[in-house]
């Protein structure tokens, strides 16, 4: 059908048609602009973290510097737990390390044939404690008059070792290992000794002068396997300690992870056979004339337990060199180690130790130098412990 021009009833339609889309336009036109109409700013809903944002900004540059301040405050908190989570990783680790070790000498003791100790079986029944100190004092088969000489002096004896034990948590025993005749009448007679005084820690070891640095290595690997301590003491059993003076000395170190306590000192390495403390290894210190790396004393020194637990841990391929002093200084050189020397720790015998006892300046250990020890100490150690010894009541009413 075509469309034509003009009026009747076609051009009546034509104009309804025309009119009808023009309204359906317009209102198309109002329906779309009700749609569309965009809210005003203050009717938008702003999430809560925008909002902050913005009253910072308004808030101007003192508001932003409290709020970037807050920031950096919980920066450094956040460091901090950080800090904490290593540090207590690091104290997990090394008391996994010190159960594998005493689990690695109890393993030694049993494939050795050695009897376990019964203050083994006890820590382990009764879980570990902390103790502050274990001394080990180096004693021979030889040497009962000088134990006794120690008893009857600085070694508390009976209740009063009880006491200490649990109360200060040192632990002092005499250590000693067996002969080249396991059970032969000399281990029995330190058997009868021990089962009399109960103060002995028996080693996986056999004596001898020239095994002092294995017999040092076992102590220190034995010593970590029975007492969970913060320090382990090495002394001899000619050399007069006072006990309270020797453990307010370590406690002031207790936080210090890795410390190596003693009187250092750096002696000639000696080449000739002929003079005692011949070093026949002298080669490896460099030209005749040189001398040794610095370390303690033998008369006595302390390391701290992740020291202990490292030597137990890695005894088997620790070198021995002739001198026990020398070799505990060998095997600490080449680590993270903190060296202190304290001079209280080797004072000379009166008037030497008597004069700083005097002035208030008590010494922790006192013998004679030109004897590594006192001088016929099971005659003259009574006279040193009368005149420097730090007094009765010292122990007892000492807090570390």
């Amino acid at each position: 059908m075509s469309w034509r021009r003009g009026g009747g009833a076609d051009g009546v339609a034509r104009r309804w048609v025309l009119l009808l889309c023009v309204g359906s336009f317009c209102l198309g036109l109002l329906f779309t602009n009700r749609m569309w109409t965009l809210p005003e700013a203050s009717e938008i809903a702003i999430p809560n973290e925008r909002k902050g944002k913005e009253s910072e900004l308004m808030a101007g540059d003192c508001s932003i510097r409290k709020v970037q301040g807050k920031r950096d405050y919980g920066d450094m908190l956040h460091m901090s737990d950080t800090h904490h989570d290593a540090q207590t990783l690091d104290k997990t680790i090394a008391n996994l390390e010190t159960e594998l070790s005493a689990a690695r000498t109890l393993q030694d003791s049993f494939l050795n044939g050695s009897p376990v100790s019964e203050e083994y079986k006890a820590s382990e029944s009764t879980g570990r404690r902390k103790y502050l100190m274990v001394i080990g004092i180096n004693t021979a088969f030889s040497s009962r008059k000088r134990r006794d000489s120690i008893r009857n002096t600085w070694m508390p004896q009976g209740e009063m070792k009880k006491k200490l034990e649990e109360e200060k948590g040192i632990i002092i025993r005499f250590v000693i290992g067996h002969s080249a005749i396991s059970g032969g009448i000399v281990d029995r007679a330190i058997e009868a000794e021990d089962k009399k005084h109960g103060d002995f820690m028996r080693l996986d070891h056999v004596e001898g002068y020239l095994e002092l640095s294995g017999k040092t290595r076992t102590y220190f690997a034995t010593a970590v396997a029975l007492w969970d301590a913060n320090f382990y003491v090495k002394v001899d059993d000619d050399v007069h300690v006072n006990i309270a003076t020797l453990g307010n000395i370590l406690s002031k170190h207790i936080l210090k992870p890795r410390v190596y306590i003693g009187c250092m000192k750096s002696g000639p390495v000696l080449s000739d056979k002929d003079v005692r403390y011949y070093e026949p290894e002298h080669w490896k210190f460099g030209e005749v004339g040189n001398k040794y790396f610095r370390h303690a004393t033998g008369q006595l020194y302390a390391i701290s337990k992740d020291l202990a637990t490292y030597i137990s841990i890695n005894k088997h391929v620790l070198h021995k060199y002739i001198n026990e002093d020398v070799s505990l200084g060998s095997w600490l050189i080449g680590l993270d180690v903190e060296h202190i020397d304290d001079r209280r720790l080797c004072c000379g015998t009166p008037p030497d130790c008597e004069w700083k006892a005097q002035a208030g300046n008590t010494c922790a250990a006192s013998f004679d130098w030109k004897c590594s020890g006192i001088c016929n100490s099971v005659q003259n150690i009574w006279g040193v412990h009368k005149k420097c010894s730090e007094g009765e009541k010292a122990l007892s009413t000492a807090s570390f």
